[in-house]
């Protein structure tokens, strides 16, 4: 069980919390969302609550919620660049469709 990063997820979410100054890491949930039925949640987090699950990985603590975490056990966050577009990636390997926009997937 692990949550990961790219390296080049990694280099970002180490800028974003560096020019944020605070927090002891990066959260990510998932809330229900869209066609599909979920979506991604990533934001800064201050604190750690008794029931979150936190890994490790390049240094950054990844914080996930129990009730997110068995929709996104084993998925690598990766950071891509195409164009114009920028923005985070998730590879889960729980997703077993997601829509045609790609704003949300189903487990």
């Amino acid at each position: 069980m692990a949550i990961t990063f790219t390296d080049a997820a990694a280099t970002r979410v180490s800028a974003f919390l560096a020019d944020r100054g605070k927090g002891v890491g990066l959260r990510l949930g998932t809330k229900t969302y869209g066609c599909s039925g979920m979506a991604y949640v990533v934001e800064f987090a201050d604190e750690i609550e008794e029931t979150d699950t936190v890994f490790e990985d390049h240094g950054i603590k990844i914080i996930i919620d129990p009730k997110s975490l068995v929709y996104l056990d084993g998925t690598e966050m990766d950071y891509t660049k195409e164009g114009l577009n920028e923005g985070f990636k998730f590879n889960n390997p729980n997703e077993s469709d997601s829509c045609g926009c790609g704003e949300s997937f189903t487990v």
